[in-house]
């Protein structure tokens, strides 16, 4: 498929995927907020039998060039999962999506668009929600606030012009994801403070880090609350049982067990939040290229992790309890010991919480109890094929 000298192609052969890997690095080095992924990551992410996305999902990969230079990359996606949700939650029967997404110009990002729905249309898709680059649980939405700061581990950055050219193929906003930025070396505010010191005196609630020698155990726990918590949300899809392992073990390096908390509650597990250590600064410092040398900082890092960002990815409480007063005060307590922990252990200064979905009441009152503030919106769009 063309537009004039631009010419846009399925990527065939391992010189077309090693164009469509090195094109994202070529297009973004000059953005100093960048953070190139380490190839080795970039590429096991595109790799059927290494992630398991592609075991539940269709996938084409298409590459754009003018005058024989890769200019920009598009993947299209079809995921299983995410057709059998019910369509009110965003996904359901007919959509497809598309995401990976770079490109040089205007002219070369609406020929990667058409040419990914064009595929999604030959595949009996209807609509189209993007960018989601590829899972909903990887880095879905186009970043279109906080362009001025460096994403946190995993986490998108996308170069501004995106937002007009995207909009200008006919898309419109579906739903917006937005991350939520605090001081952490303060205390919280009183009321806050309260309601951590009366959950401390209730002999029902048990707060309690995970423990890594029984991981298995402790995955179990977090995919089974995470399922059943986030079931309703918009834009949900199921974690399967091989996306749980292959997570938690490219995970586990960034995993302390004092940085995360399960929540009891007479006790039964029935909340949980995870934090993670921003790998990304001292990924952004050696360029995402583990050899000859990167290899030797990241292990340095690895063992002592200090960092000045702590993110929480993903937090949730079982459906029974949501809406209650015990959800939030479990979720507080949660958030003040890793608070505590990651300043004193880890000399972070600031923590980052999401994304949140826009219409999410519970969370975004709680990241407004805690005085935090929004730093980053994503977007991700929609359209009818």
């Amino acid at each position: 498929m063309s537009d004039n000298n631009v010419s846009v192609a399925p990527v065939s052969g391992k010189r077309d995927f090693r164009a469509f890997v090195d094109v994202a690095y070529r297009l973004n080095k000059d953005d100093p907020n960048w953070v190139p992924p380490l190839r080795s990551e970039a590429i096991e992410l595109l790799t059927p039998g290494k992630n398991p996305f592609h075991d539940h999902a269709r996938v084409q990969y298409f590459l754009a060039r003018r005058g024989g230079r890769a200019v920009g990359r598009i993947s299209a996606h079809i995921d299983e999962l995410a057709l059998a949700q019910p369509p009110e939650q965003g996904f359901g029967p007919g959509t497809g999506n598309w995401g990976l997404f770079e490109a040089e110009d205007e002219q070369t990002a609406h020929a990667l668009i058409a040419a990914a729905e064009a595929w999604l249309r030959g595949q009996g898709m209807v609509r189209v929600l993007a960018p989601i680059s590829m899972s909903i649980w990887e880095e879905p939405g186009l970043l279109v606030k906080g362009h001025d700061h460096p994403p946190t581990v995993m986490m998108g950055h996308d170069n501004p012009a995106y937002q007009g050219w995207i909009e200008s193929a006919g898309y419109e906003p579906a739903k917006r994801l937005w991350t939520y930025d605090l001081d952490i070396t303060s205390e919280f505010p009183p009321i806050v403070r309260r309601i951590v010191a009366a959950g401390e005196k209730n002999p029902r609630i048990s707060i309690r880090p995970v423990e890594i020698k029984h991981f298995e155990r402790e995955a179990a726990i977090v995919i089974d609350i995470l399922n059943d918590a986030w079931s309703d949300n918009w834009g949900f899809v199921p974690f399967t049982p091989r996306e749980a392992e292959y997570g938690g073990k490219k995970m586990t390096p960034l995993i302390r067990e004092d940085l995360n908390m399960i929540a009891e509650f007479d006790g039964r597990p029935v909340a949980f939040m995870l934090t993670w250590s921003n790998a990304n600064e001292p990924i952004q410092e050696i360029g995402g290229k583990l050899f000859p040398f990167g290899w030797i900082k990241m292990l340095r890092w690895l063992r002592n992790p200090q960092c000045n960002t702590m993110r929480v990815p993903l937090m949730g409480v079982k459906k029974e309890f949501q809406n209650s007063r015990l959800a939030s005060q479990l979720a507080f307590m949660m958030i003040e010991y890793i608070r505590r922990n990651s300043v004193k252990s880890y000399g972070a200064t600031r923590g980052e919480i999401g994304w949140i979905l826009e219409d999410n009441k519970g969370m975004l009152a709680i990241a407004d109890a805690i005085d935090s503030k929004m730093n980053k919106e994503y977007i991700i769009y929609r359209k009818s094929l």
